[in-house]
């Protein structure tokens, strides 16, 4: 950003890198309002059950019978099928000068589908982490010791997707350049806290303080 008026910053990655919890703290800052790509339409999430919820079983065939190709292909058009929305969300909050601005993250945020959203008023960038990392967040989640032998394999392959998903967004921002949304790429597995990541958010998109339409 540079010096226009901050209306939405866009948060990318892959599953685990911290967006949500990155993406709630930059909108409380900025008082801008947070909202996840997961909101606009579902595709089968983490295959795994938390307390109150259990995977259903046409999200766990998912990733029982899919190959990691077919679950990338299958996410990728589930993401594309979206960027008419999302493009609409963000020329609306970029348009209404009024009232909060927007954090919005997700992984729906394909850096080519992102490029044509960058423009004055919005800004964009992506968290990264290592595999290992990755891998120990989901196995965390998902309690992956005390899984049984199907729930890991199910975990597993919710972890080959998302790092194959990176490997093809980071190919993907390369490809774009300069000519694309911009190279900002945070670690999200470095060991800094998530509000140290904010505070790096923060600076990526040229903003510290909240910002209204009123200038």
């Amino acid at each position: 950003m540079t010096d226009e008026l901050l209306r939405v910053v866009l948060i990318g990655g892959t599953s685990n890198t911290g967006k949500s919890t990155v993406a709630r703290l930059v909108a409380e800052r900025l008082g801008f309002e947070y909202r996840s790509t997961d909101t606009l339409a579902r595709h089968p999430g983490r295959p795994w059950p938390v307390p109150g919820w259990e995977v259903p079983p046409h999200v766990a065939e998912h990733y029982r019978t899919l190959t990691v190709d077919e679950l990338i292909a299958s996410v990728l058009a589930h993401y594309a099928r979206l960027r008419p929305v999302i493009g609409e969300l963000v020329a609306e909050r970029v348009a209404d000068g009024d009232g909060p601005g927007l954090v919005l993250e997700g992984s729906a945020l394909w850096p080519d589908g992102t490029a044509r959203l960058v423009g004055p008023g919005t800004a964009a960038l992506w968290l990264t982490a290592d595999e290992t990392v990755i891998r120990e967040r989901i196995r965390l989640g998902g309690r992956y010791a005390e899984a049984t032998e199907d729930g890991r394999h199910l975990m597993d392959r919710f972890l080959a997707r998302s790092v194959r998903y990176q490997e093809l967004m980071l190919a993907e921002l390369d490809r774009l350049g300069p000519h694309g949304p911009g190279p900002v790429r945070l670690d999200a597995g470095g060991g800094r806290s998530a509000d140290e990541l904010a505070d790096a958010v923060l600076a990526a998109v040229g903003r510290r303080r909240p910002l209204t339409g009123g200038g």
